[in-house]
């Protein structure tokens, strides 16, 4: 597949946004400047792009609780994802969502969501209203190993087939569900999957170039009426579950060596492919990266909390007589 000097300038700046954004939050909490819990993508960066890069606002995604590089992929600005990070009102989600409930259905990102194995069901839900309504859209779920065994995926897997929706099941095999290691080798997810009656594959999620192939086929797969299709795409986890867990469970020297070979970025700027991305243009994405994340740390932070009267919006009961809205 060839690629234009604008496809690859703009995969890059993705993939290192995304790397940036995630180091740029997790200091910033570190510091006790961002409330609630964050979960890191740092290694997955691969992923992210190489799924969201040929989407629309059209199509739709369903995040996990690892999503901050899902949002950014399928185009949520920066300015509205910091403001909710930071649990502000002009948030995304009027800061009520946070970092493990952020959604921006203007981009088609239907929702990071806490519960494991959540987003396929909604991501079905999708495939299907862009079927019906025969809107040339698809739908995309992302799916980390340990949900791979929840019911509600196999639900969704079996109804996709049965109704052969345009759907892309992206399973991102990170090799730990939390805190344990993933006892199944690679292609597991994916065989498990395909015995379901649809495509599937395996792929090198730290390979930009491999994962976009594979999602690119699916997508189309799915505009032209061909079904379903189940990636597993395989990039070790560079953090822990969580941001401030010690990882106890993991082995160093493994550990390292799978972060300095599972890392997306420099594997992507030596591909022969982006020989194009000459020095100069890459120093100036970055520096625009990081001007425009100390543009919005600084406004997020100094931006006004909710007011009281906020709880009584986006919601639908009623408390102590007062209507909500």
């Amino acid at each position: 597949m060839d690629y234009h000097l604008d496809e690859l300038s703009r995969a890059y700046r993705l993939m290192k946004t995304i790397r940036e954004f995630e180091e740029r939050i997790r200091s910033e909490y570190q510091q006790g400047k961002l409330p609630g819990f964050i979960h890191m993508y740092r290694n997955q960066e691969a992923i992210a792009v190489g799924a969201c890069i040929d989407m629309t606002n059209d199509d739709y995604i369903a995040s996990t609780h690892r999503g901050h590089g899902h949002c950014i992929a399928k185009g949520c600005e920066l300015e509205g994802m910091m403001l909710e990070l930071a649990c502000k009102q002009d948030g995304l989600c009027n800061g009520k969502g946070g970092s493990m409930h952020i959604a921006d259905m203007t981009k088609g990102m239907l929702g990071a969501n806490a519960i494991v194995g959540g987003g396929p069901p909604i991501a079905a839900g999708a495939a299907l209203t862009a079927k019906t309504l025969q809107t040339g859209g698809v739908s995309m779920a992302f799916i980390g190993d340990g949900a791979s065994d929840q019911g509600t995926v196999a639900e969704a897997l079996n109804l996709a087939v049965v109704l052969q929706l345009p759907m892309i099941f992206m399973y991102e095999n990170n090799f730990y569900a939390e805190f344990t290691r993933n006892p199944k080798p690679e292609g597991r997810i994916a065989e498990r999957a395909g015995a379901f009656g649809m495509p599937s594959i395996v792929v090198d999620g730290s390979d930009f170039f491999a994962v976009h192939a594979a999602c690119r086929e699916a997508i189309e797969r799915g505009r032209n009426g061909g079904g379903p299709t189940a990636i597993e795409a395989v990039s070790a986890r560079y953090y822990g579950h969580f941001e401030g867990d010690p990882q106890a469970y993991r082995d160093d020297a493994e550990m390292r060596a799978q972060r300095e070979a599972g890392d997306p970025l420099p594997r992507f700027l030596q591909d022969s492919r982006t020989e194009g991305l000459d020095a100069n243009v890459i120093a100036d994405i970055d520096r625009e990266i990081f001007a425009e994340l100390d543009r919005t740390v600084e406004l997020a932070l100094a931006a006004a909390d909710p007011t009281l009267e906020k709880l009584y919006t986006d919601v639908y009961v009623k408390y102590e007589g007062r209507a909500m809205q």
